[in-house]
């Protein structure tokens, strides 16, 4: 099968990708079940929490983007084989044995969402990786698309009413437990790993400063190991992209925002208080047609 033409629409419901009518995922949102956990979805209507939302990925093109590509805003969605494999294969090739724990209590620093560990044969934990998942969120509500969808079998708009919120999910939430939970792990001289979608590091690189973000590196406390979802025949399946590495002060950089040199003028920014102005009604445009 071709892979699908990406819209604004979402691009996999309950782990099902869209590709116009089909039965299969008919099924799947009657099931409501999700198949990364192996069990029902756990994304719950706020208003009706009978009803799961079910999305795992959406079709976008933000400004840092060239085309629609499909976005992760379910954190679920990572929870592929491949994704273990790969922090396995990266971080844990001389361990003889694994154990994944979930959602560990870290004091201070809230929770993990897993502990890869490694014992002895006395049953005690020898070393321990922490890892941290973090998908997109949205503006807007999607949901509509999913109406459309049990109502008529297929999406009856080529678009729908949402957006991304880039900034509140990876430069906000995510460098926030990236800073206060990689602050205890550099302590302990150890390194936390952040799972993430390849375009989380697009938008970064063009929305802050991310000048002490290198390329994989065993020696700094904080990495993101990032992944892309790639089409093979029939579905969407998650490709190892790449690594990247930064330590507190690197985050704390991030969490500043964008570097000096794209920090706009203050003319610029008085400009845009005018628009502003005129566009709220406060300013009368032909009082500042000099500044336009």
């Amino acid at each position: 099968m071709n892979e699908p033409v990406i819209k604004k629409i979402p691009t996999e419901v309950f782990g099902c990708p869209y590709v116009g009518q089909s039965q299969k995922l008919q099924s799947a949102i009657q099931q409501q079940y999700c198949k990364f956990i192996k069990a029902t979805c756990i994304k719950p209507r706020k208003s009706e929490p009978h009803i799961k939302v079910g999305i795992c990925s959406l079709g976008y093109k933000g400004d840092f983007i060239n085309a629609h590509l499909p976005v992760i805003i379910c954190p679920q969605r990572f929870k592929e084989d491949v994704m273990f494999e790969t922090i396995r294969e990266r971080y844990l090739s001389l361990w003889t044995n694994i154990e994944w724990i979930s959602e560990v209590n870290l004091g201070v620093g809230g929770s993990v969402d897993y502990v890869a560990i490694t014992k002895n044969r006395r049953g005690e934990i020898v070393d321990f990786l922490c890892v941290e998942i973090q998908a997109g969120g949205t503006t807007g509500s999607p949901y509509p698309a999913v109406t459309d969808l049990k109502n008529n079998g297929e999406y009856i708009k080529e678009s729908y009413n949402y957006g991304i919120n880039w900034a509140n999910e990876f430069s906000k939430t995510m460098m926030q437990q990236a800073y206060k939970k990689g602050k205890i792990i550099n302590h302990w001289k150890r390194k936390i790993v952040f799972v993430v979608q390849n375009i989380a590091i697009d938008y970064l690189k063009s929305a802050v400063d991310t000048t002490r973000l290198y390329t994989s590196s065993p020696n700094l406390p904080i990495d993101f190991c990032t992944f892309s979802l790639q089409w093979n025949t029939n579905q969407w399946n998650l490709a190892f992209s790449e690594i990247y590495s930064t330590d507190v002060e690197g985050i704390n950089l991030m969490l500043g925002g964008a570097e000096v040199d794209s920090y706009p003028t203050e003319q610029e920014f008085i400009l845009n208080i005018i628009r502003k102005g005129i566009q709220d009604g406060v300013l009368k445009k032909e009082d500042y047609l000099k500044f336009l």
